[in-house]
């Protein structure tokens, strides 16, 4: 069953209580791993998320992260963290060789979604970047957050210094291809499109 973005936004998803290893990821990540599951068929492996809104306040996602593991270290024979670094200046890192539990390597979803590697290699600073949950929640994170859409001249201060709205792909959608250039457009930014797949993340999530 695919998980509703406005609550995956909101509240998460939670576990179902089955599986030997439990992934604790991020919202907006959960319908890539669950899709990655499937096609590996790992059975075995269960899935929960935390709110992708936290991403707006990424100070709030080690200390959430913390009491996930808590709650479920019992429960699983082995916990893996879905975020890679997330704005959180370490913090995740730090909580994870604590708790003795591997996570995603790289800074953020971009980049593992792109592969580390290859988003590194660009060197981009000018871009500003959607994947596909934020390409269909991009009003949820960036137009009500910012109060664009009741102050719309307020798009220079935020934005002036971009360029290029990046859309990392994971499926080949028009209707989100279509999500995404609007929103480029609404933020008076050239549009780019990539397709990445799944990225390092499938490759990560393979090993469990």
């Amino acid at each position: 069953m695919i998980p509703d973005d406005a609550a995956l936004t909101e509240t998460g998803l939670p576990p179902t209580g089955a599986g030997r290893v439990l992934i604790i990821g991020c919202g907006a990540l959960a319908r890539e791993i669950l899709a990655i599951l499937r096609l590996n068929r790992m059975d075995h492996v269960d899935l929960t998320c935390l709110p992708a809104i936290l991403h707006n306040r990424p100070d709030r996602i080690a200390p959430a992260l913390e009491a996930a593991i808590a709650a479920h270290r019992n429960t699983y024979d082995h916990l893996f963290v879905a975020y890679a670094d997330c704005g959180t200046g370490g913090a995740v890192a730090d909580l994870c060789a604590r708790e003795g539990i591997g996570m995603i390597a790289g800074p953020h979803c971009y980049s593992f979604f792109e592969g580390n590697a290859a988003f590194a290699a660009r060197g981009e600073v000018t871009a500003f970047y959607l994947t596909d949950f934020l390409a269909r929640q991009f009003d949820a994170f960036v137009t009500k957050p910012l109060g664009l859409d009741r102050h719309p001249q307020l798009r220079d201060a935020y934005f002036g210094n971009y360029e290029t709205l990046v859309y990392l792909a994971q499926t080949d959608d028009a209707a989100l291809d279509a999500k995404a250039r609007q929103a480029a457009k609404d933020l008076g930014l050239a549009y780019e499109r990539r397709f990445t797949g799944y990225g390092d993340l499938a490759t990560t999530l393979s090993r469990l």
